[in-house]
């Protein structure tokens, strides 16, 4: 078992909506304890949607708000700013799998930024110029990006709400990968509204996506209406029928384990603001899912999954209003615990 690990959560608590919180910013506890810090040197009203710790560097975490990316290197004791070109609002932060000196970012409106040496300088890559297909109440956003671990310049993203994007040649360019995503809504159990002027807004409504390197070529995505696969690096989609599995649906986080590829993590809700949620796993890359949580109640959506990147058998999964669920033996037992009491809508959460 790693020693000294801490876990992470991001919270954008002062969104101005009567289901926010009063408290936002980076919480952090010590793998074990029950206690919570909320970390220093992030602006007081910043809100964060990203957090990532260095998979080979697990001092070292990047935190993406809306007022640009900020890095510790010594887990959150101290921050610093970055120099991001227009400090955007940041909602993803990748570190590359076999270049751990090249980071990629995704923001909102949809941009995509690229550091080649650890975060110290940032370049704006090309507008992919994508068509406002869904226009919704707020600007569209960069949710998660990935690298295949098989064609290291191949870099995956995915859009609230406007599909999914790709680059062949490490952002330099980005291709559209989300006709195939609009065909589904052909059929009607495909097609939702809530907030836009279309019906194919629950397929574009984009949260999480992974590649693995047991399955060369292939993009994992998890959006509104469950998740999805492409074998063909975003040109063709196919339903993976989580449905098949568990009864709930929405899918809002999805992970490789960073121990065995053919291992995945999926956090499942009825919807984005519900009642429920849990985490699911894949041994044969996303084939068969069996529920991995136990005994736990989420009283709000799964919003996202993390493993450890150095012990496979710690796993820790964040609920909307800040129910902390781990455990640290493979599943056999887990535990909660709550952020302190005026934190909602958690984003993110990291462990290392």
């Amino acid at each position: 078992m790693a020693d000294n690990t801490h876990v992470y959560v991001g919270v954008a608590g002062t969104v101005g909506m009567s289901h926010s919180g009063n408290l936002a910013g980076v919480f952090r506890q010590a793998a074990g304890d029950s206690r919570w810090e909320k970390l220093g040197g992030l602006p007081e009203d910043a809100e964060v949607h990203a957090v990532t710790v260095h998979p080979s560097d697990n001092d070292t975490i990047y935190v993406g708000s809306t007022k640009g990316i900020y890095r510790s290197a010594n887990r959150g004791g101290k921050f610093e700013k970055l120099n991001v070109p227009g400090d955007p609002d940041t909602w993803s932060i990748l570190v590359h799998p076999q270049n751990p000196k090249r980071l990629y970012a995704g923001a909102s409106p949809i941009h995509v930024y690229r550091s080649d040496d650890g975060g110290d300088n940032w370049k704006k890559l090309a507008d992919p110029n994508l068509p406002d297909r869904v226009i919704m109440a707020f600007a569209c956003r960069v949710m998660r990006l990935d690298v295949d671990p098989n064609a290291p310049d191949d870099v995956f993203a995915t859009l609230e709400a406007n599909g999914a994007m790709r680059s062949r040649n490490a952002g330099e360019s980005w291709e559209d990968c989300t006709a195939d995503l609009i065909r589904f809504c052909e059929e009607p159990k495909y097609r939702s509204r809530i907030g836009s002027q279309t019906e194919i807004e629950g397929m574009l409504d984009g949260h999480a996506l992974a590649c693995s390197a047991a399955a060369p070529g292939t993009v994992f995505l998890a959006n509104r209406m469950g998740l999805f696969r492409s074998s063909d690096r975003g040109e063709h989609w196919e339903d993976m029928e989580i449905g098949r599995f568990s009864p709930l649906t929405y899918g809002r986080d999805i992970r490789t384990s960073p121990h065995d590829p053919k291992v995945l993590y999926a956090a499942l809700s009825p919807a984005a603001r519900s009642t429920d949620g849990s985490v699911w796993r894949s041994d044969d890359v996303g084939k068969t899912w069996k529920r991995f949580d136990h005994d736990i109640k989420a009283d709000a959506t799964m919003m996202g999954v993390t493993i450890h990147p150095r012990d496979p058998n710690q796993i820790y999964a964040i609920s909307r209003v800040g129910q902390m669920f781990g455990t640290r033996d493979g599943g056999k037992s887990w535990t909660e615990s709550r952020l302190p009491e005026g934190v909602r809508d958690c984003y993110a959460i990291a462990a290392g």
